[in-house]
């Protein structure tokens, strides 16, 4: 197998790499912040959603990648609850209606979707730009 022995360049270290707590933070809901970062075909969301936060039942083309990396919370799933905690992986297809109660604790999770959501783009964006307002 060859070495690689020369490193890629700032430039191009930028332009594949994003250290995400850099990214600024977007509300999805009250209580529920994300670092957001989109890819061409797929999106990925580092939540922290508060203790007594909620999504209401909703459903989305994107299929839904939900892994839980602290706390727990109540995932609702066509009307019945699941209780999922650190490690938990839930999958939600397409279209599925699903939502979450986050009780007594925070939850912290990673979202991936496919394709991207341009609702969670637009947010994206909107925090971007007033990131570099404030920096100006």
């Amino acid at each position: 197998m060859p070495e690689i022995e020369r490193y890629a360049t700032d430039e191009e270290f930028k332009s594949r790499i994003t250290h995400y707590p850099d990214v600024p933070l977007s509300e999805l809901v009250p209580g529920t912040t994300s670092h957001i970062v989109p890819g061409e075909r797929a999106l990925v969301s580092f939540l922290t959603m508060s203790a007594n936060s909620f999504f209401p039942p909703h459903r989305h083309e994107a299929e839904q990648i939900m892994i839980v990396i602290d706390g727990h919370m109540d995932e609702i799933i066509e009307g019945k609850l699941y209780r999922v905690k650190k490690g938990d992986v839930i999958v939600l297809p397409s279209n599925i209606e699903h939502g979450g109660r986050i009780r007594e604790v925070d939850c912290k999770a990673i979202d991936i979707f496919c394709p991207p959501r341009i609702d969670y783009i637009e947010k994206h964006r909107k925090a971007l730009e007033a990131q570099r307002a404030r920096k100006q």
